[in-house]
């Protein structure tokens, strides 16, 4: 795989003219697909694209006017999820040099959603080859190193500013099917059940998202992955909440954007973004 593409392209910082304590993080929206993964895969770009979290970044199109900082993921997220931590991988999906690095995996790295995807359902493997050393490293350096230090600078930036800072992951959601725990909920708002966000906030968020009169469930079946559980660090006055929107909320039926639901959904964003930032800032333990 040529490496020619430069870090700075994969990711975007847009900060607001007046800053506020609201961080935004959009990890999995990115359709830019560099030369050397198109190269790389034994799929057509259309089955990559199934990973993508399909224009939910158009939601947040108002929160920088809001006054939050928005880091998002420019490239997709076949390169690399940035909502996985580096050793999340199943070690049957790299090559034998690189499997001992990997802890044992878990639910979603076994199905090939790990740090790197490597696998779908009804198509199997995404690329020609297991990942080598080389490729792995790139993948980090290019998009998963300099998003997480994108986002650590500036919610630390916030903090020291403000005296506290919100990060705010966003993601979409196909509908959740039936059986399964928070099936019929069109809101997931993921707090890693507590650890990442205080309680204030995350009653704040779901009253919010009541504001839109659908239905909407905390943790269930979404608690928040790697993005909230790395920053969100409420004794620190950093917290992090998830909120998974429901695709059907703002996409038409060919899965392209509905330019009316985008609307509804881009000034609710742009509200909550609001409102989050006005409330009081937590109160920070004794050292």
């Amino acid at each position: 795989m040529q490496r020619r593409t430069l870090p700075s392209a994969a990711i975007a910082v847009n900060r607001p003219a007046t800053s506020g304590p609201v961080v935004v993080s959009i990890p999995h929206a990115g359709r830019l697909y560099p030369p050397e993964i198109l190269a790389a895969a034994r799929v057509a770009r259309a089955q990559l694209e199934r990973l993508e979290d399909s224009w939910c970044d158009l939601i947040a199109a108002g929160a920088t006017e809001a006054g939050a900082t928005v880091v998002q993921a420019l490239w997709a997220r076949a390169v690399a999820d940035c909502n996985r931590g580096e050793g999340q991988m199943a070690p049957g999906e790299v090559a034998m040099a690189l499997r001992a690095q990997f802890s044992a995996p878990g639910r979603k790295e076994r199905a090939g959603l790990g740090v790197v995807p490597t696998r779908l359902a009804d198509c199997g493997p995404l690329w020609k080859r297991p990942l080598d050393r080389a490729d792995f490293h790139w993948r980090l350096e290019s998009l998963h190193r300099p998003y997480h230090a994108a986002l650590a600078g500036e919610l630390a930036a916030a903090r020291a500013r403000f005296g506290r800072a919100v990060l705010i992951d966003l993601h979409s959601m196909p509908a959740i099917p039936q059986g399964q725990p928070g099936h019929g909920a069109r809101i997931v708002v993921g707090d890693r059940f507590g650890d990442s966000a205080g309680e204030g906030l995350v009653e704040q968020v779901m009253t919010l998202a009541d504001r839109l009169g659908v239905a909407v469930a905390r943790n269930q079946p979404y608690a928040g992955g790697h993005v909230v559980r790395t920053h969100g660090r409420p004794d620190q006055g950093v917290e992090a909440v998830q909120i998974e929107i429901d695709r059907d909320l703002y996409l038409a039926p060919d899965r392209m954007p509905d330019a009316v639901k985008v609307d509804r959904l881009s000034r609710w964003f742009s509200g909550l973004v609001a409102d989050v930032a006005r409330a009081e800032p937590l109160p920070v333990a004794a050292e």
